[in-house]
């Protein structure tokens, strides 16, 4: 049946997806079509059902159809889809988020990871008056014109060569370095001295793969961001609640000018924050001259969401330990199974979302993520999958563990790398 809903798909929408990073191309093979998901599993029409570590592409950090979650939606909903107006839900989602991101002083809620972006570029320019943007190369900060300039994640699994429908003059106003290097980002500031108005970057990329800052990175990129009076972003739609209550920024002491949250602020639902220090908020309609908005914007059932979320989280003490925990041993058992099968992976983690690259090297930029070996990363896809593992179809992505992965999901998976990896080595 996933091959007949298939086909229906492709009648109506391109490629038979409504986001390129769902299709199978790179893979070899056709999307699955999801029933249902409850807990750690998805159920595909079919009635076959997989232990997830997709998540929805991140924010699931509860499980699926949490029971508390689906009850505040639920709650929500019966007093209406949306109102277009302020709700007081707005203000106490806002609030978790500020106790969370104490950098987050003031912020904006909007409805998607895109848009959060979109408009934290937009702020950077007009508060600074300048006109460049910096982003690294492979980083993926959603499908803004702007910011789809050597993009990483879906972009980088379909081999997509450039940006059609970008004019060049919009291109132009972005630049584009290698993460990790210092060098060019400082070479960079001291070129167009004056003219760059903000840098945006994932602290820890998730959208060419899980790959971490080098040591002292994030504090290069602050102070050479004050030094030169360009604004720093910190793009934490991916890592946000991922490695503790807060985000890169906490753990790491690095203060950004301004932050960007999705996935799981809006626990599932189509929300997603950006925000920052008051006196550049402030820049922001009706009380400043840069005009953003949405009619869905803080929609109150999204805020239902995502307010109960956070609050779960916040209230379970150990709820990081054990959950960090479970990932470091799903990650350490999968790369011992590789090992042990005389294959050659490299893995990157950042709290509760990994990546496995099949390469000889380390992972530390775009440019060494691409030398992994993509053929055999299909059949590693292929395989788990058959073994009722569900993976991202590609190499560039993270995988995601949720509260709701057992241990016994975690055995089971490291069982299943493991058959995996011996029929690929035979």
């Amino acid at each position: 049946m996933n091959a007949e809903a298939f086909k229906a798909a492709l009648q109506v929408f391109p490629g038979g997806v409504n986001s390129p990073v769902r299709a199978f191309k790179s893979v070899g093979s056709n999307p699955l079509f999801i029933k249902k998901a409850y807990g750690s599993r998805v159920v595909d029409v079919e009635g076959r059902e997989y232990i997830d570590y997709v998540g929805s592409w991140g924010p699931m950090i509860l499980g699926h159809a949490d029971p508390d979650v689906v009850a505040a939606v639920c709650h929500a909903a019966v007093s209406g889809l949306s109102f277009g107006a302020p709700t007081e839900a707005e203000t106490e989602l806002a609030l978790l988020v500020r106790e969370a991101f104490p950098v987050i002083e003031k912020m904006r809620l909007v409805s998607s990871g895109t848009e959060a972006t979109m408009s934290a570029v937009r702020l950077a320019r007009g508060y600074t008056g300048r006109p460049l943007i910096i982003k690294f190369d492979g980083a993926y900060h959603g499908h803004a014109d702007s910011l789809l300039v050597a993009a990483g994640s879906g972009v980088a699994t379909l081999a997509i060569p450039g940006c059609p429908g970008i004019p060049d003059d919009i291109a132009a106003n972005t630049l584009v370095l290698p993460y990790n290097d210092v060098g060019a980002l400082q070479a960079c500031f001291e070129r167009y001295a004056g003219k760059i108005a903000g840098l945006i970057v994932e602290p820890v990329c998730g959208n060419m793969g899980v790959v971490n800052p080098s040591a002292g990175y994030l504090e290069t990129l602050r102070r050479l961001c004050s030094e030169h009076g360009a604004l720093l972003i910190f793009d934490e739609v991916m890592t946000g609640f991922r490695g503790c209550f807060g985000g890169v920024s906490r753990i790491s002491g690095v203060k950004p000018d301004l932050t960007c949250l999705g996935k799981i602020v809006g626990g599932g639902m189509p929300l997603a924050i950006y925000g920052g220090r008051a006196e550049i908020m402030a820049h922001i309609a009706p009380d400043g001259p840069v005009y953003q908005a949405g009619t869905l914007s803080g929609n109150p059932v999204a805020v239902a969401a995502g307010i109960v979320t956070l609050k779960k989280i916040k209230s379970q003490p150990d709820f990081y330990e054990h959950l960090l925990a479970r990932t470091a041993k799903l990650e350490a058992g999968i790369a011992a199974a590789a090992n042990a099968a005389g294959l050659k992976v490299v893995s990157n983690r950042f709290g509760s979302m990994f990546t496995m690259f099949f390469a000889d090297q380390s992972v530390v930029d775009y440019q060494s993520a691409k030398a992994s070996d993509t053929v055999l990363f299909a059949r590693w896809f292929s395989g788990m999958l058959a073994e009722g593992i569900y993976l991202a179809p590609s190499q560039f992505e993270a995988a995601f563990v949720s509260a709701a992965h057992s241990d016994a999901d975690i055995h089971r998976t490291i069982v299943a790398a493991t058959h995996v990896f011996k029929t690929l080595a035979a």
